[in-house]
């Protein structure tokens, strides 16, 4: 039978009134939660107090005489010595946990509360910080981040406060309004009406970039993750048109209007190919085509120094993740730091192995509308479970460029550097780089340009062909390589490209260091 998940007000109210004594509740939206709770109080007509160090009990709802009592030991004792339904809200208590007989005391009111009357101690605070003798004495609980319907319910409200001169913009219709609405998930209900009011002053609207740019601060604050500010378009991708055509179909399929279709959430694509030919650049072009955050996730930064600390950076990862969703998560390169999955029980106690399961698990279970990307140069060095069915939605083949291809992406750079194509003769120059990159395409238009600038002179095609003739190809230095990867993807993954030409296994020109002459090997 599949349940909807409950969300955090409910599962804190479920506990409060089964008489869970001790109740953990991790936010940093103190006023949010306690609104919440006080919302409870009154109905169920309980006292609701909280205390802080700086201000002791504070009355939220109900008749509560607490004092001034700020010592934490001593607010303990009166909590325990308090009569009736009562719930109390012990804020950033966290800090006192190291005390430990603040520690015993919370245990004997863990072990007295129930049996004496209906009263809860919830703890507040924006970390986890459990010391071993409490684990089985509090219930944890994530408040949630604000939900569409709180979101959509602040722009109702700002919209009405519309100062003169200010315009709804997208933010005037259904659709619009959604995409400021997922453009704002995963902040909190205050960083919500910040950043809307900035967009306000800065805009004169609802700016979805300016709502975007806020969440880097969420991402920079992680110390994994980084929040690549993506420039690139999907038009800036010379060829991969199967590719491109497939993220074009899945562009909205983030939207409630998909869920209403009955179309499930994409989960993501594995690319893997030829260094050089677009893998990274595609991931770039997705998170600016879909306006959704790309970060960027260096496996690397994963495997920590201390003893536990991988296990809970990655689970950090798809925290944050999540919690900004709809997101676009890029793991570049993702053989380099899952190759030793095999033999990781031998070489580090297992880490590698349960950092994989963790993130392969999620890959498969989640529901967060978190779409990843990732790449690959060397299929073999990968794991077998991370390309099973379920895992990812498809595996593309990412192979040199058609000779069609290679032509676009010349011109796409020429432009990029602010030359005309049509002005120069790239048919010749085209012809003279058949196993060229992506990559190595625009090198030779870099180089060309070094050449023509320092002859003072404007590029031509000559200057063009003389680069491709100092550039050596991979496909040349790799090519048992590559040819191992293409027969790999016959079977496994479908091709990026509409067609590929057939590898050159006999001939390759590559330039004789001496002369410069073509030599045919």
């Amino acid at each position: 039978m599949n349940h909807e998940p409950i969300g955090s007000v409910r599962e804190v109210e479920d506990l409060i009134k089964a008489r869970y004594p001790l109740i953990y509740v991790v936010s940093s939206e103190e006023a949010r939660v306690e609104k919440s709770l006080r919302e409870f109080a009154l109905k169920k007509e309980r006292k609701l107090a909280a205390w802080s160090i700086t201000r002791g009990f504070v009355t939220l709802a109900g008749d509560h005489r607490g004092g001034d009592v700020k010592d934490p030991l001593k607010a303990l004792d009166h909590i325990a010595g308090v009569e009736g339904k009562a719930i109390f809200v012990l804020r950033d208590f966290h800090a006192y946990l190291d005390n430990p007989q603040v520690v015993r005391k919370l245990r004997d009111l863990a072990h007295d509360l129930p049996r004496k009357s209906q009263k809860n101690v919830i703890l507040l605070s924006p970390v986890l910080k459990m010391p071993p003798e409490l684990e089985k004495e509090i219930s944890v609980i994530d408040w949630d981040l604000p939900d569409r319907p709180e979101i959509d319910a602040i722009i109702g409200r700002m919209l009405q406060e519309l100062p003169a001169g200010v315009e709804p913009g997208v933010a005037a219709d259904a659709n619009g309004r959604e995409r400021i609405v997922e453009a704002a998930l995963g902040l909190t209900y205050g960083e919500v009406e910040n950043v809307f009011a900035k967009s306000i002053v800065r805009a004169k609207t609802f700016d979805i970039p300016t709502i975007l740019g806020e969440k880097k601060h969420i991402i920079r604050k992680s110390g994994i993750l980084e929040y690549y500010e993506a420039q690139e378009s999907l038009e800036d991708i010379g060829g991969l048109e199967v590719l491109k055509g497939w993220l074009q179909k899945r562009r909205n399929a983030f939207t409630h209007k998909a869920r209403e279709f009955g179309l499930p959430l994409p989960k993501g694509i594995l690319l893997i190919g030829v260094p050089g030919c677009g893998k990274s650049l595609t991931a770039k072009a997705v998170g600016a085509a879909w306006q959704m955050p790309l970060l960027r996730l260096d496996v690397g930064k994963i495997f920590g120094g201390l003893v536990g600390s991988s296990e809970e950076n990655i689970r950090k990862v798809i925290k944050t993740a999540e919690a900004i969703a709809p997101a676009v998560l890029w793991l570049d390169e993702m053989e380099k730091g899952f190759s030793g999955t095999g033999s990781s029980n031998m070489s580090d106690g297992g880490t590698t192995s349960r950092v994989f399961g963790t993130f392969v698990t999620w890959l498969q279970e989640k529901t967060a509308p978190v779409f990843v990307i990732a790449t690959a140069n060397n299929v073999h060095q990968l794991p077998p479970e991370l390309l099973r069915k379920g895992r990812f939605d498809e595996i593309f083949f990412v192979d040199l460029p058609t000779r069609e291809e290679r032509k676009n992406i010349l011109e796409i750079h020429l432009r990029k550097k602010k030359r005309d194509p049509s002005t120069l003769d790239l048919n010749r120059v085209v012809d003279a780089m058949p196993e060229f990159s992506g990559a190595e395409v625009e090198q030779a238009v870099v180089s060309a340009l070094y050449d023509a600038f320092d002859a003072d002179r404007d590029l031509e095609a000559d200057g063009l062909l003389a680069s491709v003739r100092e550039v050596v190809p991979l496909a040349v230095t790799m090519k048992e390589g590559i040819d191992a990867m293409r027969e790999w993807a016959k079977t496994r993954a479908r091709p990026a490209s509409m067609g590929n030409e057939k590898p050159k296994t006999d001939r390759f020109a590559v330039a004789d260091s001496a002369g410069g002459r073509r030599i045919e090997v």
